[in-house]
Order: structure tokens, then C-alpha cells, then sequence
């Protein structure tokens, strides 16, 4: 067994800064003008920005990140596969709104309902998802309000997956950020939310035009992906997230007053978190720690170490901030040891509160010392 020892670097010289949504809001006001906002860093969940974040409100289709959440975590758990058969009932292809006019009594393949619910908020694909994951629409619902409470959304409450109007059903500006957060985490999203035109072919022959309804995909540099929304109830919705070198931003805003003042006021959350934070890179991915791991009938006696991921701090351009690291290694480690085994750990500290951790790896390979080696190691002090 593996025992562990804690070493702690030196602080990074740098002093505190607040980066509390009010503060943010104190100086950028006006970004909006809808009913709720919020804008915060994708790897910290720090807010930069915040109005009404809290607020109950009708979300329209932007509950259908949920969905799609739920959708990719049933794929990533293996209870189904991304090319599996979905057939569709009556009751998916009479859905009315947004949809792709789904044939009842055919089957499409899962990844292919997935990529409509993203890219044209189709509510037949939602509902045929649905009902495949859970048996029927309302033991789907009950696994997305059990999911929001997982992730700590205490202002929200579904009551279908598609989003359209039925009490009570509402969520908050802060917590569709939480979910769009957890959906990003699922890497194959991107390939569906970055669509701008596509054709959806059906089994039949037919065929429907989708067309991204987040026009940010298009017309917003390091636009992504995202989800809208509208009802009367609702108003205008957006979901949204950008990335721009190492930082990327996710922005929501609820109840604008028109599509276009919805796009504008995430373009100008976008804008000023983008001009005034960055995203410093404290922990560089690759590059060898000072400090080397000894090891046990190798070859070599000690091997450098290097993270396995950067590690970074939002924070406002041209303040400081008081960072420091934290590593732990394998004590004991016995070769042979192969580049990139896992070797410990390395935590980043902002203010002594966690703020982020990545594996340590092993920089280079060990070999294991043979007899002869050994023996020529011993004839060697001699």
C-alpha cells in the first residue's frame, strides 16, 4: 500500500481580490436589460456579474439543458449508446412547438435526437429521449428535479422536459448556469451545439432543415454553444458560453423583450468579463515541478513530476491575488514506472480556500533494477 506525504510550495505572491457578483455589478451596469442575468467563469464558477440571479421565473427551453444532461449522462453510464435505435411514439411525434416533425412508429438513432434537441430545441426528439431514459415523460421529470438537486439548483422545478408552459415550472438565472456548467463537462456536446445548418434525415426519405436557434454560434467569436428559449410567460431567454484563450465564460439572461435584445445583452456580459478578467495560469500543464519522487529498485533513484492539467485563477486584470499550491506524492513508489502513471496529487489554493487540484504524473519512465545492476551498483562503492 501506498503511503503519502504532503509537501507545501512556496505561495505565489499575489494579494486578495473580491470577485463577488456585486462587486462586478457595481462597476457594469446597464449590461442588460432584461428581467435576471448571470455571467461567471466556466472553470471556477466565480460570478462576474449578477441581476435578479436568484429569482424564480419561467425558463422556457432552456430547461432542455437539463435534459440534455441527463441524455449524455445516460449515454456516458452505458445505459444507451449514442447509435441506439430510439423509436418514437405517438405521443413524442405530436408534440407541437420547436420540433423536426419526428414519424410516429420510426426509430432514429439516439445521437441524432440528441443533436436536434441542441441545435433546434425539437420537443418531439426531447419527449422520445424522454420517454426512452425513463419509461414516460413524467418519470423523466422526476429524475430532472432529482438532478438539479444533486447539483445544488434550489430554485428550480421541472414539470416537462421540453419547457413549455405548465405550473408550476421554474428555475433561476444562477442555476441554469449550474446546469449549462455540468452539461460543458460532456465534450461530445460541442460537436452538436456548434451545428449551425444541418439536415435532419428521416427513415422515410423526409428530410427537415435544422437550424441553430442560437445565432451567437455564428455571429459571436468563441461562441460555442448554449440554449434559447421563449414564451410569452417566459420572454426571451439565453444560455450561452464563450471561450477566448484559457478563459471560458458561460452567460444566462431571462425575460428580454425581444430576440435581439437577448443576443445583445449576453454579447455585452460577454464583452466585459472578456476585457476586464483573465484567466491567469498559475499550474502549467507538462511542465516539471522542482521537487522529484523518489523511487524504490529503479534504475534511477528519482524521476521529475509534472501536472496533468493547468490550473487557473479568474480574476480581474491588473489585481492581484493570493495563490498558493499544494502537492502530494506517492512515498514507497516501486519501478518499473511508466511516463504518465498517476503519481500524486498538486491542489491550488486562492486565499487558502481550494480553488482547484490535478493529478501528478510521472515525467519520465523507470526501469526496474536488475541483479546485475544492483550488483555492479554495490561493486561500484566498493
Amino acid at each position: 500500500m501506498k503511503k503519502w506525504f504532503i509537501t507545501a510550495l512556496a505561495a505565489i505572491a499575489f494579494a486578495p481580490v473580491c470577485m463577488s457578483g456585486k462587486t462586478a455589478s457595481a462597476t457594469a451596469e446597464g449590461l442588460t436589460s432584461c428581467k435576471a442575468a448571470y455571467l461567471c467563469d466556466y472553470e471556477s464558477g466565480i460570478c462576474a456579474y449578477s441581476e435578479n440571479e436568484t429569482e424564480r421565473r419561467p425558463i422556457a427551453s432552456m430547461c432542455k439543458i437539463m435534459t440534455l444532461l441527463l441524455c449524455f449522462e445516460a449515454a456516458e453510464s452505458g445505459e444507451l449508446s449514442f447509435d441506439e435505435q430510439i423509436a418514437v411514439g405517438e405521443n413524442a411525434a405530436g408534440m407541437g412547438g420547436s420540433q423536426v416533425f419526428l414519424g410516429s412508429g420510426l426509430s432514429y438513432p439516439a445521437e441524432q435526437l440528441m443533436k436536434s434537441i441542441a441545435v433546434c430545441s425539437a420537443n418531439d426528439s426531447c419527449v422520445a429521449m424522454a420517454e426512452r431514459i425513463a419509461g414516460s415523460e413524467s418519470l423523466f421529470v422526476e429524475k430532472m428535479n432529482a438532478r438539479a438537486k444533486e447539483l445544488g439548483a434550489e430554485n428550480t422545478l421541472f414539470a416537462n422536459c421540453t419547457g413549455l408552459p405548465k405550473d408550476p415550472q421554474y428555475s433561476c438565472a444562477k442555476d441554469v448556469a449550474l446546469m449549462l456548467r455540468e452539461l460543458l463537462t460532456h465534450q461530445k456536446y460541442f460537436e452538436f451545439s456548434k451545428v449551425w445548418l444541418e439536415d435532419f434525415v428521416h427513415p422515410d426519405g423526409r428530410t427537415t432543415t435544422m437550424t441553430n436557434t442560437n445565432k451567437l454560434i455564428r455571429f459571436y467569436e468563441g461562441c460555442d454553444g448554449g440554449k434559447t428559449g421563449f414564451t410569452n410567460e417566459a420572454g426571451f431567454c439565453l444560455a450561452a458560453t464563450a471561450k477566448r484563450g484559457d478563459t471560458r465564460l458561460l452567460a444566462v439572461v431571462i425575460g428580454a423583450d425581444s430576440s435581439e435584445n437577448r443576443f445583445q445583452s449576453v454579447k455585452n456580459l460577454f464583452q466585459y468579463a472578456f476585457s476586464a478578467y483573465e484567466s491567469r495560469k498559475i499550474v502549467e500543464a507538462g511542465k516539471p515541478l522542482e521537487t522529484k519522487l523518489c523511487i524504490r529498485g529503479g534504475k534511477q533513484k528519482e524521476i521529475s513530476v509534472c501536472p496533468a492539467d493547468d490550473l487557473t485563477l479568474f480574476c480581474k486584470r491588473g489585481e492581484e491575488v493570493n495563490a498558493s499550491t499544494r502537492f502530494t506524492l506517492a512515498e514507497g513508489t516501486k519501478a518499473p514506472l511508466q511516463a504518465g502513471a498517476d503519481v500524486g496529487e498538486i491542489v491550488l489554493f486562492r486565499d487558502g480556500v481550494e480553488a482547484g487540484r490535478c493529478k501528478l504524473l510521472a515525467a519520465e519512465s523507470v526501469e526496474k533494477l536488475s541483479y546485475g545492476d544492483a550488483f555492479r551498483e554495490i561493486a561500484g562503492k566498493w
